[in-house]
């Protein structure tokens, strides 16, 4: 019915994977002024950080505290190291590869996850992640978003669509996994924009996929804007709606990291669902049954 990361990496490795977050205490270019100042406006890193995750510790140090957590809470004895938040390939190729093969020496660590923006890639950078990519599992996330350049500007997002597909021309072909992220719930689009997403990333190189719902936190841009100009954010059962409809549109080979985002208690503004993930996962799955549907058969139907 979908094709989710877990089962993706069990069936690969042949054993339960499980992500270490760590934080090497990037900044990012549109935080910096170079290409901007403020980030984009809905922008919080507390509000999907977790707590092992500190620039404070060593890489070593954070993913040890990973593994020790992830193993006694699920068992497992594999894991891809995710460089998580701001812009994890904004340095110099030097100071990437070290990080990265700290990383990629702690026991038990069989890839990368590397988030980062289309617009901080470059051919150097990406030929020594295909070195890595010989020997270890790299996947390098990049934050779409939005693929509405309407939107971009509105997000602040410092770069534009065309943007995102000149980092997929210059990854693709390298041995290196593609991933992006994009968010649904934007004032700026309306429902059906959104859906084309779906069609729009199934003709792309794009092998992965997360996809968050707009979430309005605090610290942010985007709560001042809520606050004075309050704009529509999705109920619970329209979210569900939009995910099956998004994913009846996806291409069926295209492995789902995430179907929605939970920001902490609080930090969370808007909209405010109190639903256990869980549940989010099986009330979407339970509405693609009802609806006798699965990834992809918008695709398929359509060819």
């Amino acid at each position: 019915m979908l094709n989710l990361f877990g089962s993706y990496l069990k069936k690969r490795f042949g054993t339960t994977v499980h992500k270490v977050n760590v934080d090497a205490g990037f900044t990012c270019p549109n935080r910096d002024g170079t290409v901007g100042w403020g980030g984009c406006i809905y922008c919080n890193n507390d509000s999907f950080r977790p707590p092992e995750a500190r620039p404070s510790l060593s890489i070593k140090e954070q993913i040890r505290n990973g593994i020790a957590h992830v193993s006694k809470r699920y068992g497992a004895k594999k894991f891809l190291v995710y460089f998580q938040p701001y812009t994890n390939t904004y340095a110099p190729v030097e100071r990437l590869e070290a990080l990265y093969r700290e990383a990629l020496s702690e026991e038990g660590v069989i890839g990368l996850a590397i988030g980062t923006r289309p617009d901080c890639v470059d051919e150097e950078k990406l030929r020594m992640l295909e070195e890595l990519a010989k020997d270890y599992f790299i996947l390098i996330e990049y934050g779409l978003q939005s693929i509405y350049d309407k939107t971009l500007e509105f997000i602040n997002r410092g770069h534009d669509f065309n943007a995102f597909l000149k980092a997929l021309d210059l990854t693709a072909g390298r041995n290196i996994h593609i991933g992006a992220h994009i968010i649904l719930g934007f004032p700026t689009e309306t429902r059906e924009e959104m859906l084309q997403m779906a069609d729009t990333i199934s003709e792309l190189p794009v092998e992965f996929l997360k996809i968050h719902q707009l979430q309005v936190v605090k610290d942010t841009v985007l709560e001042k804007i809520y606050s004075t100009n309050p704009f529509h954010t999705f109920t619970y059962e329209e979210y569900i709606d939009l995910v099956v409809d998004f994913l009846e549109r996806l291409s069926p080979n295209i492995v789902l990291q995430r179907l929605f985002a939970v920001a902490p208690d609080n930090l969370l503004i808007a909209p405010r669902w109190d639903i256990p993930k869980n549940q989010i996962i099986n009330d979407i799955m339970n509405l693609m049954k009802k609806r006798q549907t699965y990834q992809g058969k918008g695709v398929l139907v359509r060819v």
